[in-house]
């Protein structure tokens, strides 16, 4: 399925990617920076859309579960190309995300700033990989630019 709902032509053809960050994302750059840095969100996004001016990446943050449902439902049927998903501590508790990523056509790539393998055990098991085409952890903020590489990649192939 997500080959096949993401053929292009080519490398220059336009993607509409919508980017989402979970609970707590909204304070990077203050929230433990040695974990998960110093960068702001809003400046790295500046950088990351200039970086692909050719894509449309879109991005939505919330703190709450059924906002982060929503906006899933509302991308996830032809209104983006592909999900770059950070649900944050969601990741490890929530079936209901699972259950929308696995409802929409859209593919999603689960990603984290952090290398989630080394932190606490609860941190080790991901509710929402199984309806993930990847995941990309441990990168710090350049997860989400590996994120759009993989899903711009998987376009052409």
């Amino acid at each position: 399925m997500f080959s096949l709902s993401l053929q292009r032509k080519g490398i220059d053809t336009q993607m509409k990617i919508q980017i989402i960050n979970g609970p707590n994302l909204n304070l990077l750059g203050k929230r433990e920076p040695s974990i998960y840095g110093k960068g702001d969100f809003p400046s790295f996004l500046e950088n990351l859309r200039r970086r692909y001016p050719q894509d449309e990446l879109l991005y939505f943050q919330s703190n709450s579960e059924g906002e982060l449902i929503d906006k899933i439902h509302e991308v996830g049927f032809g209104k983006a190309d592909g999900i770059v998903l950070n649900a944050g501590a969601y990741t490890h508790t929530s079936v209901a995300l699972l259950d929308a990523l696995k409802a929409v056509e859209t593919p999603a790539v689960e990603i984290h700033i952090s290398n989630v393998h080394q932190r606490e055990e609860f941190r080790h098991k991901s509710l929402i990989a199984a309806a993930c085409v990847g995941v990309i952890c441990g990168f710090g903020l350049d997860s989400y630019r590996l994120a759009v590489e993989a899903l711009r990649e998987a376009s052409i192939g």
